[in-house]
């Protein structure tokens, strides 16, 4: 546990800002899903995008810490489709963690060989930022984005 929490500050203190960015949930249906968090979380949601790109319609809903990510399935190939096919009432589909070295980061894992998701492109996620996914098979079966982000705001989330 001491070589964990060493390479943690280790980490922190290269000023990459890695942190949770946001919990992604796939959902049959974006409207009824929204009605149900709305309701639960007393929140309101972002507005709705649609990511042609992706495949998918998204929906944000800020929390203090964190935001979380409602998914639906957009056009006749979305790599959601398949998601659905294996959970058909939705579920936990990512986690997203944010950095300001993501060139760097990205550089270094494809270096290191590392299984990237879709091609290990870096393409542009919902915010406009770039992103990545790495393969579940990178991480303990977890699918995980990286998102660029830029220096921190004076306020944090």
């Amino acid at each position: 546990m001491k070589k964990a929490q060493q390479q943690a500050t280790s980490a922190t203190a290269s000023g990459d800002g890695l942190r949770l960015g946001h919990v992604a949930v796939v959902v049959p249906s974006l409207a009824d899903a929204v009605e149900r968090w709305q309701r639960v979380l007393q929140r309101s949601p972002s507005m709705c995008q649609t990511l042609e790109e992706h495949g998918v319609r998204v929906v944000f809903f800020d929390l203090d810490n964190t935001r979380l990510e409602l998914l639906e399935p957009f056009g006749e190939h979305s790599p959601l489709a398949s998601f659905l096919a294996r959970h058909p009432r939705g579920g936990i589909h990512h986690l997203c963690i944010e950095t300001q070295a993501l060139e760097t980061l990205h550089a270094r894992l494809q270096q290191e060989n590392t299984p990237f998701a879709n091609d290990a492109r870096i393409a542009r996620g919902a915010h406009d930022n770039p992103v990545f996914f790495l393969h579940p098979k990178a991480l303990d079966g977890a699918l995980v984005e990286f998102e660029g982000i830029g220096p921190p705001a004076s306020s944090e989330r």
